[in-house]
Parts: structure tokens; C-alpha cells; sequence
């Protein structure tokens, strides 16, 4: 099953975009965009091809994984889906770090990169404790008008490893001679606490009573508002492509 959720042709330059949904880059129980579990990550770690037979003739990869790896720890299955008992129980960083290798690997010796320009967006920020920016209470994004102008803000919820790790994974590709330019753009999200849609947002199923009485718990600070945040990465990608294209 081809998995692409958006697929846009601007006839006047003759080109297309796709967003192609492959959470964890590799096969995993997260693959329907819609029908999935917020917990138990289930991966095959040797099943990359699934997705990655639908990249090869791109010419410009942007790839991104990061926030589905948030559980503390993931199966990685040992055969297919259709065998499912036996597995190996580790960390998301052992995770993201084999997948990432996995991932590399593939990329090192299926892609053109003379004709294909490939980078990694680096991971954003999420703004679900206000004590981190001096709210009192158990607040969150909820009501946040204006950024956090302290310099140099890092909020909790931002795992320094998953990104030690990634860049860990690109150094190592750059030695092979395969260049993924990182887009870094997880410092400048992480001001944004106001960037998020908060309770304005499309929600799959309706809320309830409950849950109207507290919107702070049903306020999404994960995602990001459009227009917003994500039009200044996009320009900083703009800005990439443009430059190798000189």
C-alpha cells in the first residue's frame, strides 16, 4: 500500500510534492496514518523496502521522524507482522538509533546522490509544561499568545539524545560520502509555545463533556498551526535547495 496523504502537481514548473507517511521510516504498526496506537511502537526493523521503494526516483528526500518515538521503549520483531511473537524489547533511543542505521544504509546504496538532494529535519519542540517557561500550575500552550523570549529556552519535552543521535548517524554518512544536510530547526521552535493549534484543531472523534471542562487536557501544544512555524523551515529548505542548485 502506497501511503502518500498529500500529492500536489504544480503543471506550471512541472513538479510534484508528496508527503508520504512513514512514521518510523522503516515497517511498523504505526503505518496507517489513521488506524494506529499511541503506545505499544511495534517496528520491523529489516522491513525498510515497504516504504523505501516509493523515494528512489525523487529528486529532493526530506525526511523526518522524530516525535513518534516518544514511548520509552518499542518491540523490535524478530520476521514479519504475521509472526509477532517473538521480539526484543529496548529503549527508543536503541530504537531510533537501529532503525536510523537501517535507514542510512539504504540510503548509502539506493539513491543517486548526484541527482537526489536529501536532508533530515531536525526534531521541534513541544510546549505541554508551562512551569517550563514560569507558568504556575499544570499549564500548557493552552491561551499563549507570544513566544518565550528567553534566550537559549529548551523545553523538557525535547530528548537531546534523539538528536546526538541523528547527527551521530549523518556524520557518519558524510564519511561514506553520502551528504544529508540536517535542517536544524528545533532551536527556534522551541520559543514558539504559541505556534500551536491548541483546542483549534480538527478532532477525529467527538469530544466530551469531560473533556470540555478542561480544555488544557485536550489541547494539542504537539502540532503546529499552518500558516505559522512551519512556513520558516520551509524556507530555510527553500534556501538549501536553491543554494546546491547553483
Amino acid at each position: 500500500m502506497l501511503i502518500i496523504l498529500v500529492y500536489t502537481y504544480i503543471q506550471e514548473y512541472n513538479v510534484s510534492i508528496d508527503f508520504y507517511w512513514a512514521p518510523l521510516l522503516v515497517e511498523s504498526n504505526a503505518d496507517h496514518p489513521s488506524k494506529h496506537k499511541r503506545i505499544d511502537r511495534v517496528i520491523n526493523i529489516q522491513s525498510i523496502e515497504k516504504h523505501a521503494k516509493n523515494w528512489v526516483d525523487a529528486d529532493i528526500l526530506v525526511f523526518n521522524s522524530y516525535l513518534w518515538w516518544g514511548t520509552p521503549t518499542l518491540k523490535i520483531l524478530y520476521g514479519s507482522f504475521a509472526d509477532s511473537k517473538k521480539y526484543n524489547i529496548v529503549s527508543n533511543h536503541d530504537g531510533y538509533k537501529m532503525v536510523l542505521e537501517k535507514w542510512s544504509n539504504w540510503l548509502a546504496t539506493h539513491i543517486d546522490h548526484k541527482r537526489t538532494q536529501s536532508y533530515f529535519m531536525s526534531m521541534t519542540a513541544t510546549h505541554k509544561r508551562g512551569i517550563d517557561w514560569g507558568m504556575q500550575g499544570d499549564g500548557n500552550c493552552l491561551n499563549e499568545t507570544e513566544p518565550v523570549m528567553k534566550d537559549n529556552f529548551w523545553e523538557s519535552g525535547s530528548d537531546l539524545k534523539m538528536m546526538r543521535i541523528l547527527e551521530s548517524t549523518l556524520d557518519k554518512l558524510k564519511a561514506r560520502g553520502v551528504n544529508v544536510q540536517l535542517v536544524n530547526i528545533t532551536q527556534l521552535t522551541q520559543y514558539r509555545k504559541d505556534g500551536h493549534p491548541s483546542i483549534h484543531r480538527m478532532f477525529y472523534s467527538t469530544l466530551k463533556a469531560k473533556q470540555l471542562s478542561n480544555p488544557k487536557r485536550y489541547a494539542d501544544c504537539t502540532h503546529w498551526c499552518l500558516p505559522g512555524v512551519p512556513d520558516t523551515w520551509n524556507e530555510l529548505i527553500l534556501a538549501y535547495i536553491l543554494q546546491r542548485l547553483k
